[in-house]
């Protein structure tokens, strides 16, 4: 197995493409790479929340910050034409599943139409050598085992945003196939991958109808918790775990084409799927202060009650491991939201967190 590393040589000066990076993932990404000094173009229909980590830390300092939606395939056609960019990493997406039954058009354009925009932007264009696209472990039909999907299963997804996903990933292979693999289509050598995690958590996510955020929001404001299914268990981990495989994907399929355009899952360790009720007790045990929390049982839609991947793959092909457990990553987030408490300078304070975790690699 090959070390962990994140190799700065590589990605310097190298012009990448970003799109979603106003978001909580796509923030904690924008200042890593603009760390290993690129020239950063950030692609976004807005900024989701407020607070934001992307206006709290700056993040538009030190790249090109462009707004646009990614199912205007003219405008993001322009701004890859204007820039050309030689790696794309695509983030942007509705991602809340709750927000997907409320608006399932709008979570099947951006996911669905947005995906295909992107593919064929690239197709359209030179400069691109290597794409990687963001999906879901939501991607999988569920078929609520406890083996761990693996990349080979069957993709689904019962509710639209997780079966947005699955067809993300479909799309995915099918330009890949059609397109992108010169030896097959006589076109383009574009290395494409998706990539699969979830349940990402970190300091300066405020979305709506996410475990994490809605315990801070409850702690800040002095309001009781509203919890969804506290019995649920999920594959928790921190941002910069699977942020970091993302990055060592890229460097690898700049090399390779054939050997790794697939989708590789990243996921934690098995001892950090805990449940919901876990999570919201430890965070008050590190948080120092007795979390008031209730049930909540007006919500009933479906969510799947237990979810793991299984990452065999990343780990001995990409030789990339989990350096965070799931304490270890609470005590991180604690600590991110106790300086944003104090009104700290939060760029400083993520960066910080990055620098920490390049150490651990």
């Amino acid at each position: 197995m090959e070390s962990l590393v994140i190799n700065k040589d590589f990605w310097k000066n190298k012009t990448i493409l970003l799109t979603g990076h106003t978001g909580f993932k796509g923030s904690w990404l924008s200042l890593w790479l603009q760390k290993l000094d690129v020239n950063l173009i950030g692609y976004s229909k807005s900024i989701l929340t407020t607070p934001s980590l992307f206006e709290l830390a700056n993040v538009e300092n030190g790249m090109k910050s462009i707004m646009g939606d990614v199912c205007d395939y003219e405008t993001l056609h322009e701004v890859i034409e204007e820039h050309n960019p030689e790696i794309v990493i695509h983030m942007a997406a509705q991602s809340i599943l709750l927000d997907s039954y409320k608006n399932p058009r709008d979570t099947f354009e951006t996911n669905v139409m947005g995906t295909v925009n992107l593919l064929e932007s690239v197709r359209n264009t030179n400069s691109v050598k290597v794409i990687l696209n963001v999906t879901s472990d939501k991607c999988y039909d569920p078929d609520y085992s406890s083996k761990g999907f693996v990349e080979t299963d069957r993709l689904g997804g019962y509710d639209p945003y997780s079966n947005s996903k699955a067809c993300s990933e479909s799309i995915t292979s099918s330009y890949r196939n059609s397109f992108f693999n010169s030896t097959e289509s006589g076109e383009q050598n574009v290395s494409l991958a998706s990539c699969r995690a979830g349940n990402v958590i970190g300091g300066g996510d405020w979305s709506s109808n996410r475990l994490i955020p809605d315990i801070m929001k409850g702690i800040l404001n002095n309001e009781i918790i509203k919890i969804r299914n506290p019995n649920s268990i999920r594959p928790w981990q921190h941002v910069l775990d699977p942020l970091c495989g993302y990055l060592m994907l890229a460097q690898k399929l700049w090399v390779s084409n054939s050997e790794f355009s697939e989708g590789w899952n990243f996921g934690p360790l098995k001892n950090n799927e805990k449940s919901v009720k876990w999570i919201v007790e430890k965070f008050s045990e590190k948080w120092r202060n007795n979390i008031n929390w209730d049930v909540e049982n007006s919500v009933n839609l479906h969510e799947t009650n237990f979810l793991r991947l299984n990452s065999d793959k990343s780990n001995t092909k990409l030789g990339w491991i989990p350096k965070l457990n799931l304490e270890q990553g609470i005590d991180w987030i604690v600590k991110w939201y106790k300086e944003y408490e104090q009104n700290h300078n939060m760029r400083s304070i993520t960066e910080q967190q990055i620098d920490k975790f390049q150490k651990l690699i």
